[in-house]
């Protein structure tokens, strides 16, 4: 019987059945280090065109993860692409070694107090740890296969580094792009320094909903006086800053008595607003819209600040009375409107 194993061109090869990466990659990344691959690589191609790209510095804080992983080796696919194609392209990697995550990491994790020791002494320490921590990840992301200029990296904390900064700096100044404004800035008291937005975290908090009577100082022939402008709101904390009520123009709102007081009210959410008092008897003395009581002024019920009812367009009537105690951007925009109405009234009257 023929074997048709013997007519079949088998290839013949010293490569073994298993790979072995995890063995043999590091065989490979130091033949290229010892031989100098990425200089030779350079030198091969100087001269010809140059193409850049600038490593966007990781955190130095900590062993290198899969986002250390993923944005070297890109930026590797890149360099060695741009390579081949014969452009000079050299890659200087660096690290951000500023920040409060070092200080952080002495204070929580090397168990330094900060606060018994002098200002210099601190940074030293940090500028220690930091050094540390570029060490190892640059062990990572050299096991990675990355080319680049391992011995020559760029670190924030390097004196020519910030030397370069202020020059840059400096040029911005004398064309007129630095200024000084006003901006709010996030503090954390508890590190003592000034946070980033993206570093800002919020609690979820529970708090009460609220009705709040504002005692009618002026109602301008409308309403009665000590009349209350009833609002309804879902953060209490802002009352001490209220400065004015809006109400939503073309709303019809009601004068109620009720309990020997009278309030005003959205009249489409009066049979909510009663439901919640247990349905009690009232009777409507009247009814006018938002701009006729625009101008309306009320008494502050914990300072006695006289406030006036101003209109806005985002007071709705989907909850509460259709009176809203603003926020102080709408109450500023709408004040500067309010004032502009009564400046035009008073002139009105005194031509």
């Amino acid at each position: 019987m023929k074997n048709y194993k013997d007519t079949l061109l088998m290839m013949q090869t010293e490569f073994p059945m298993r790979g072995d990466l995890g063995k043999k990659e590091p065989d490979i990344q130091k033949f290229w280090y010892d031989n100098n691959i990425y200089e030779k690589a350079l030198e091969q191609n100087k001269g010809n065109k140059e193409f850049y790209l600038h490593d966007g510095p990781p955190y130095a804080n900590g062993k290198i993860h899969v986002g250390h992983a993923l944005n070297k080796t890109l930026k590797d696919f890149i360099i060695r692409y741009m390579t081949m194609c014969g452009f000079y392209s050299p890659f200087q990697p660096g690290w951000d070694t500023h920040g409060l995550p070092i200080e952080n990491a002495l204070t929580k994790d090397k168990k330094v107090n900060r606060k018994e020791m002098a200002v210099s002494e601190f940074r030293k320490l940090c500028e220690q740890y930091a050094r540390e921590q570029v060490e190892i990840q640059k062990v990572g992301f050299k096991r990675l296969g990355v080319f680049a200029d391992w011995e020559n990296p760029y670190l924030t904390l390097n004196k020519s580094f910030e030397a370069e900064q202020i020059r840059v700096f400096a040029k911005m100044a004398a064309k007129g792009l630095i200024y000084k404004g006003l901006k709010p800035v996030y503090w954390s008291p508890s590190s003592e320094t000034a946070l980033a937005e993206a570093e800002i975290e919020y609690y979820d908090v529970e708090s009460h909903a609220i009705f709040v009577g504002f005692p009618v100082k002026d109602g301008k022939g409308i309403i009665e006086e000590n009349a209350k402008l009833v609002i309804w709101t879902t953060t209490p904390w802002t009352i001490p800053a209220n400065l004015a009520v809006c109400a939503g123009p073309k709303f019809e709102y009601v004068l109620v008595a009720l309990n020997n007081d009278k309030y005003v009210i959205a009249k489409e959410l009066l049979k909510n607003f009663l439901e919640v008092l247990g349905n009690p008897e009232h009777s409507i003395i009247s009814s006018f819209t938002g701009e006729e009581i625009e101008g309306v002024t009320y008494t502050h019920p914990i300072y006695g600040r006289i406030s006036p009812v101003i209109l806005g367009d985002h007071v709705t009537l989907d909850a509460g009375t259709g009176l809203v105690s603003p926020t102080r951007p709408n109450v500023h925009r709408n004040l500067v409107r309010f004032d502009a109405i009564r400046l035009d009234s008073y002139r009105e009257r005194h031509d």
